[in-house]
């Protein structure tokens, strides 16, 4: 009825390619992405705000597929779009600022990364408030990125007053609660102080637990974490619970060959592996290079990380004689 030249039908098409990416079809959605920018551009125009989100969109499958150039350019294209049609002091200015900064710290330019978190920080304060959850948002990458560059010090009160936020603004049950409480989880983890990261982990597994169910990706990946400090402790067999439980929720949840479920796998060959039990290693290992060549190609560091961890396997099983 509308035409395959038509908003609504672009519309249609990104929202198909955001379904497949995050089943972690990635291959799959770039085409309807690739089709809903072209749409946007014939028929709205290079400076529009829908354009821009097209561009957004793609520029986040780039990013997931390791594509950092290309990625780069959609996201920058989109920026100029937003600052040029909606001014430097609108919210889709500041979430623009915000992707080009996770976008940055992936490649580790750090200090253009900073300046964008810092100005989508500053154009949320303003426009939002204090106190809003998108305030609380680049407070919280901020706060990553300091954690990344080796600044905890630096880092923690940047998550405590994100965390601040989300729990006045949004309660203490709710999934972005859980996530801060991950975080600082995580950065008390590197400092160190994993007694006292550990009841964040189990907090924010609570929250994930209670308010999106047993069987959810968020779920998953807090057992993951958790698992992966019961492993730092010590706890092997309480951090392979964890581990083989988040293998089960995201097979069946997000299939066999979604991202997630690789990474719950590598957690997993890596833990038995620590553990002497090659021969039950190998499948993990085996399953996640499957997935990583399908995904993000067979030159990619994660796809080759676990073709390393597999030839140190295998010597490590030919040395034993298994």
């Amino acid at each position: 009825v509308l035409g395959e030249r038509h908003p609504t039908t672009a519309t249609s098409l990104n929202n198909l390619g955001l379904l497949l990416q995050t089943m972690g079809d990635y291959a799959a959605a770039r085409p309807y992405y690739e089709q809903s920018l072209a749409i946007d551009r014939e028929i709205l125009g290079d400076k529009h705000p829908e354009t821009a989100i097209s561009l957004n969109n793609l520029g986040g499958l780039l990013q997931a597929i390791g594509d950092y150039p290309a990625a780069r350019i959609c996201y920058e294209q989109a920026l100029a779009i937003y600052r040029e049609v909606l001014g430097e002091r609108h919210p889709a200015t500041a979430q623009s600022l915000n992707n080009l900064g996770l976008l940055l710290q992936a490649i580790g330019d750090y200090a253009a990364a900073r300046l964008c978190y810092e100005q989508a920080l500053a154009v949320r304060m303003e426009v939002l408030g204090e106190n809003h959850p998108d305030t609380a948002q680049s407070l919280n990458n901020l706060g990553y990125l300091l954690q990344e560059m080796g600044d905890y010090a630096g880092a923690r009160p940047y998550f405590e007053q994100a965390l601040a936020i989300y729990r006045e603004v949004l309660g203490e049950r709710h999934p972005d609660t859980a996530a801060i409480l991950n975080n600082l989880g995580y950065l008390l983890r590197v400092m160190g102080e994993t007694a006292a990261a550990r009841p964040y982990y189990e907090q924010a597994l609570a929250i994930n637990r209670e308010v999106l169910g047993e069987r959810h990706p968020a779920t998953a990946r807090s057992l993951n974490n958790l698992g992966y400090l019961l492993k730092a402790m010590g706890d092997y067999p309480a951090a392979r619970s964890c581990y083989e439980q988040a293998v089960a929720i995201n097979r069946e949840v997000l299939g066999e060959n979604h991202p997630d479920t690789a990474i719950s796998l590598n957690n997993l060959g890596l833990l038995l592996y620590e553990m002497g039990d090659g021969p039950a290693a190998r499948p993990c290992f085996e399953q996640v290079l499957a997935i990583w060549e399908s995904t993000l190609g067979p030159d990619h560091p994660y796809t080759q990380s676990v073709r390393d961890n597999l030839t140190a396997l295998d010597t490590q099983l030919s040395a034993n004689g298994s």
